[in-house]
């Protein structure tokens, strides 16, 4: 089972949020954001549920950026796991 995280291109505001698709195996299975400044982050799980801070903050869920890819942390992809099993 392999995780990929992708930023969403669009941002509507300077100061709005990132936002990012989830996929396992190749299908979508969530849509995470966070704020401007990593403050407060939530996720959705297609079809199922919402949840604010999956697990502690903004970066002990995603890893990378800048110059290195996005990745998801293994403390997001244990959540995922978790999560995704109960769906």
């Amino acid at each position: 089972m392999e995780f990929v995280i992708e930023q969403e291109i669009t941002r509507g505001e300077s100061f709005g949020d990132y936002r990012y698709s989830i996929y396992r195996d190749g299908k979508l299975v969530a849509n995470y954001w966070h704020d401007y400044r990593g403050d407060e982050h939530g996720i959705i799980i297609v079809g199922y549920s919402q949840e604010l801070w999956p697990v502690g903050r903004m970066v002990d869920f995603i890893e990378g950026g800048g110059t290195k890819p996005l990745k998801l942390s293994e403390k997001a992809i244990s959540y995922l796991k978790t999560r995704l099993s109960a769906v």
